[in-house]
């Protein structure tokens, strides 16, 4: 029998072998993750050695702190870097830190805030690690294109899983405190924006009401003293007229102090104040309050401002017969929760100030839930954290009249 020639090969016999390129996408996105990872860390490894070692040594001087707050504030831009290269090479979704708190303005302050960063520092460790580990990846790789060709998908993918959790493990945000500052920091934007809130409320009051009354009062005594010899009878009329603007203004003013903060709550406590604002209600309201003490000033504070716009919402929207409004403690919480028989549909977006007041609590770390729906009846909760309130050195408080 003769040997068969190259006619006798069956058809497609040239085709048996796979494609040497014939890898996924997300295999050479690997693939080019590990390759490059060595000058990455190279050049992190470089870069944190130098400087922490030079700002480490110079830290007797006056430039040695500065110069590692510095670094650290450089290895920050290169665990972004790393987070970045991650997220388009490996598909890895890690969110970015918070940013920095300021510490006030003082350069000082702004150098004692970066040595004190936990992200530039475990982003400098990070960069320490990553050089042996960067070699060691590369030269795998390496080898694997050339000799192990069969099995690179399962060797990059086995490396990268370990990037993976190097990555995760040392430049994510450490996800409880990290999404506490964040919040903090957000909050007290919102504190903030509420202080100049009110101060501009209280500005526009005085100046559209308490002001104008006394402006008036002064000139209506100035031409009832002009009048005073001419004809009393004028001046005493309208001496008359200015006691009345007396009174009307000083109403005013006890209006305001009230909404500044109103001295019952001062004297008497929460339960005192919130049965005050339901004497006030133009709905019957009934008010339980089971406090063992009183809570720190600027908690009951808080209490008493919610529970007063929500009976104005209950006064203004609800068309209720009877509301309530209870108040306790509950470890290491104060508990609000306000009702009303009225028509519902209440909402934190319904324009009334709920989103308001739920900013506002959650800005010192409350909690603030709506139940309303169509046709009621209507819960408002509120959850404030439990402060002890503090202990006057004297072991009493100063009566109204040596406050005034």
């Amino acid at each position: 029998m003769t040997a068969p020639t190259w006619h006798d090969e069956p058809p497609g016999a040239d085709r048996l072998e796979p494609p040497r390129f014939a890898f996924g996408g997300q295999t050479w996105r690997e693939i080019s993750y590990l390759l490059a990872s060595l000058p990455m860390a190279i050049a992190g490894f470089v870069y944190v050695v130098t400087g922490v070692s030079v700002g480490a040594g110079l830290s007797v001087t006056v430039v040695g702190l500065p110069l590692l707050a510095l670094v650290l504030a450089g290895a920050r831009l290169l665990g972004k870097a790393e987070r970045a290269r991650a997220r388009a090479l490996l598909g890895l979704r890690i969110e970015e830190p918070s940013p920095l708190p300021s510490h006030g303005d003082t350069a000082l302050g702004r150098v004692w805030t970066r040595l004190r960063d936990p992200v530039g520092w475990r982003a400098a460790l990070f960069g320490l690690i990553r050089l042996p580990w960067g070699v060691a990846t590369f030269a795998v790789t390496l080898v694997s294109l050339f000799v192990l060709w069969p099995v690179l998908p399962f060797v990059s993918r086995v490396l990268t899983n370990a990037d993976r959790a190097m990555v995760r493990g040392l430049l994510s945000p450490s996800d409880e405190l990290e999404r506490r500052i964040a919040e903090l920091e957000s909050d007290r934007g919102v504190v903030v924006d509420a202080a100049a809130a009110d101060l501009r409320r209280i500005e526009r009051d005085l100046h559209d009401g308490a002001q104008a009354r006394l402006v008036n009062l002064a000139m209506g005594l100035g031409l009832a003293k002009e009048k005073l010899l001419e004809d009393p009878d004028a001046a005493a009329s309208m001496v008359a007229e200015a006691h009345g603007e007396v009174k009307l203004a000083l109403q005013e003013l006890r209006d305001l102090a009230r909404g500044i903060h109103p001295a019952v709550l001062t004297d008497r406590g929460l339960d005192a104040a919130l049965s005050s604002l339901a004497a006030r209600c133009t709905v019957p309201v009934q008010v339980v309050a089971e406090l063992p003490a009183r809570p720190a000033e600027a908690i009951e504070g808080i209490a008493y401002f919610t529970v007063s716009e929500l009976l104005q919402n209950v006064s203004k929207h609800s068309r209720a017969r009877s509301a309530s409004v209870e108040v306790w403690r509950s470890r290491d919480r104060l508990l609000i929760q306000v009702r009303d028989d009225g028509v519902g549909g209440a909402s934190l977006d319904g324009g009334s100030g709920m989103a308001g007041l739920a900013d506002r609590l959650g800005a010192v770390d409350g909690l603030f839930v709506v139940d309303s729906p169509a046709g009621g009846p209507t819960t408002v909760t509120a959850e404030l954290p439990w402060r002890d309130r503090a202990v006057d050195p004297a072991g009493v408080r100063p009566s109204p009249a040596a406050r005034g």
